[in-house]
């Protein structure tokens, strides 16, 4: 692809039958174009980031120098440095994409006081686990289209179709592909069979929950959503299901896309695992349900999904995602 100028076409009305939601979808990524590493959340090791740095150049773009701030805790810097420098980095003209260092936790901190100068005017944002408070704010505030994907130190570091890497063949999709849709081969487990059609939305499992009586709270109606996490106890997912159950936001899902929950191990040999907990609260909803696909916290190569997009479910054998319409505008 080629860099390009103009106006940006954002405003897409929704593929999902009796809805006349509009989102805003940011520019495709070019080559020659340029990334902004942010830090919203907790700090990361310099070596990663570079690591992740030098892939972003090797897939063609480049990549601005980094806002530096010392570490206030496990933060990656005080609050209000972190929001400026994301707020700052929305409003610079030769920036095209922002990505995430890594995620840990802190990113809600940012969004009591966010000020978005033009949400007319979307930007990519890719990241995932911690970043899925901002992407949901996105979302639920201004309708902006957002990636989950790999980040500099998580993911993009490791390199492409490693173990703890990334998926380039979906990442370069979401990020630059404007002409249509695509397929996204999941690799997971059927619990419950079907097909079904929605925005996909969602993201870290322990996010998701704790927006929950926000300003910003997920609006998961029509929804095909992901859940995924890392280092929970069944019994943790167990509970954090439930929440979700009982707070409404299983009502009128589409259908259901689970990760595979890596170190979230029985502590008791012959107890449930996660994959159970799953198939018991979820499976009775009676909607299309994948466990175990490669999305955020994993060890396969972590595949890029568009949150925001229309996509259709199928969760017949190893699972397939359809992205009905491209995420970003030409």
């Amino acid at each position: 692809m080629t860099p390009r100028s103009g106006s940006i076409p954002i405003i897409g009305k929704s593929l999902v039958a009796g809805e006349t939601v509009a989102t805003r979808k940011p520019r495709a990524l070019a080559n020659g174009d340029v990334v902004m590493p942010f830090a919203p959340a907790s700090p990361a090791e310099p070596s990663r980031i570079a690591a992740g740095a030098a892939e972003l150049v090797r897939l063609g773009f480049r990549v601005a120098e980094r806002s530096l701030f010392e570490n206030d805790g496990y933060f990656a810097g005080l609050v209000g440095h972190r929001r400026d420098d994301f707020q700052a980095a929305l409003e610079r003209h030769d920036i095209s994409a922002l990505a995430g260092t890594r995620g840990g936790y802190g990113s809600n901190y940012l969004l009591d006081e966010l000020e978005i100068a033009a949400p007319e005017n979307p930007k990519i944002i890719l990241g995932f686990s911690d970043l899925t408070s901002l992407q949901i704010y996105l979302w639920q505030r201004f309708r902006w289209i957002t990636f989950y994907g790999p980040m500099l130190a998580a993911g993009l570091d490791a390199g492409p179709d490693a173990p703890k890497g990334y998926d380039e063949k979906s990442l370069l999709a979401a990020l630059q592909k404007s002409d249509g849709g695509w397929q996204i081969g999941l690799q997971a487990e059927s619990l419950y069979p079907g097909e079904a059609q929605g925005h996909l939305l969602g993201g870290c499992l322990t996010l998701v929950e704790t927006a929950i009586g926000t300003p910003w709270e997920l609006n998961t109606e029509n929804a095909i959503l992901v859940l995924e996490d890392r280092g929970m106890k069944p019994w943790q997912v167990d509970r954090a299901l439930m929440h979700l159950k009982q707070a409404g936001k299983f009502r009128n899902v589409r259908g259901i896309l689970l990760g595979d929950f890596p170190e979230c191990e029985s502590p008791v040999p012959g107890s449930p695992t996660v994959r159970d907990v799953c198939q018991r609260i979820l499976a009775p909803l009676g909607v299309p349900l994948i466990f175990g696909a490669p999305v955020g916290h994993t060890m396969r190569p972590m595949l890029t999904l568009p949150l925001g997009v229309v996509a259709r479910l199928s969760s017949n054998r190893e699972g397939l995602l359809e992205i009905l319409e491209p995420a970003v505008a030409a």
